[in-house]
């Protein structure tokens, strides 16, 4: 055989090697908005994703395959989220999907996943009903590493009402499903205080001028904003009462952390205060390690991840995908669902360490216990309460048996 040829049989069959490869790999669906308003979650969730499955690719993949990611912007749009899950199910053939930031988008698109027994960790999605849309069915595929509202917002109760004693709050929320079903959630846990919101207004997506709302909210003597929204349009919030002249406390849920937040409402933005399961702060190794490779690999604006909690979710997501692949010694989806049912290996994530985070009738992560309350100060969120910064590198681990409000950090409440 001549020396061309030899080379021709080498190249073939090294291609033909990589063609395998590529086809071996165990693919990973992606969705989330990359663009848009809701971006600054969407992009943090998907780079917490890619840097994930890097490491784990790094240390030979899982079953000795690579994990290979399909990505697809959704653009927090519920018809496109629906195009996307049955291109991922019918071309892609993916193993499992991750991801889905807006609560409309994932309860359209994770019907089709749910037929098709494939299953879903949603990492940044919060509606409550997300994980019990198909409780009614023998199994169900639905699982979620996030804190969700039916969490957030009885924190974000105890925050205004319990901790700094407001008497009179007023809800403002968007009108996309997160937004309604939010306030929902917000008005439930306000009736168990004996409150009841002095005003309760609502916004669209892409609204610029809030002055309305505020002064309703305003002339009802509200000495406190609750917030349920997902995008820009919270600052506007409080770009509108700077305008106003009328400054009160703005108490929201964990998207008031988001990047186009804090950076559009400026000054006007400082102390609103949310619900966290990840603060940008290294007070674990796997934190510090994860903050370091992150802002190394990406490379954020000014050192800040644009939303922490959202690239936190999305790395834990796939190590937890990972891991009851590796259980289940499969990639059917039948068998990985029953995996992460009865998960048997602890998994370290960034947001806590998950030891049997799903059983056949619970497929939420998160519990309440583990969530704290953060603050925008100095063009970042910190812990709101020094006693839950002190206790910060103690991992807060799931207990089942946690109220829907946590109790409050011992430091002195702050208006």
């Amino acid at each position: 055989m001549t020396r061309f040829a030899k080379l021709t049989v080498l190249s073939a069959l090294m291609l033909s090697a990589g063609l395998a490869m590529a086809a071996d790999a165990i693919k990973i669906g992606v969705a989330g908005p990359f663009t848009g308003g809701s971006s600054s979650m969407g992009v943090s969730m998907r780079d917490g994703v890619r840097l994930a499955v890097e490491e784990i690719n790094k240390t030979g993949g899982v079953l000795g395959r690579k994990l290979q990611i399909v990505e697809r912007d959704d653009e927090a749009k519920n018809e496109r989220g629906v195009q996307i899950a049955q291109e991922l199910i019918n071309k892609e053939k993916v193993t499992a999907a991750v991801g889905y930031i807006n609560t409309g988008v994932a309860l359209a698109s994770q019907r089709f996943f749910q037929e098709a027994k494939i299953p879903v960790m949603n990492n940044v999605a919060t509606g409550s009903i997300i994980t019990q849309q198909f409780k009614d069915q023998p199994e169900n595929y639905i699982f979620r590493n996030a804190a969700h509202d039916s969490i957030q917002a009885p924190m974000i109760v105890e925050e205004a009402i319990t901790r700094r004693s407001f008497k009179k709050v007023a809800i403002l929320a968007d009108s996309t499903n997160y937004g309604q079903l939010g306030r929902e959630d917000l008005e439930k846990a306000l009736t168990a205080k004996g409150i009841k919101p002095v005003a309760v207004e609502k916004f669209n997506i892409k609204d610029v001028d809030m002055t309305a709302q505020l002064l309703k909210a305003k002339e009802a003597g509200a000495e406190a904003i609750l917030t349920y929204a997902i995008g820009p349009e919270l600052a506007q919030i409080a770009n509108g009462m700077t305008k106003l002249g009328w400054k009160v406390p703005m108490v929201g849920s964990w998207t008031l952390s988001m990047a186009n937040f804090i950076d559009n409402a400026g000054p006007g933005g400082e102390g609103a205060r949310m619900p966290q399961t990840f603060i940008q702060q290294g007070d674990t190794a796997k934190r510090k390690a994860f903050i370091e490779a992150y802002l190394k690999t990406f490379k954020p604006k000014n050192n800040r991840i644009d939303s922490p909690v959202s690239a936190a979710q999305g790395y834990d997501s796939v190590y937890l995908l990972a891991a009851a692949i590796k259980q289940a010694k499969s990639t059917e989806g039948p068998k990985i669902r029953e995996a992460l049912e009865n998960l048997g290996t602890k998994v370290e994530g960034v947001v806590t360490t998950y030891d049997k985070p799903f059983t056949k009738d619970d497929h939420e992560a998160i519990t309440a216990n583990i969530p704290v309350i953060g603050e925008v100060k100095g063009g970042r969120v910190v812990f709101a309460y020094a006693e839950d910064m002190k206790k910060a590198s103690d991992v807060r681990v799931k207990d089942a048996k946690a109220k829907a409000a946590a109790p409050a950090a011992s430091a002195a409440p702050k208006k």
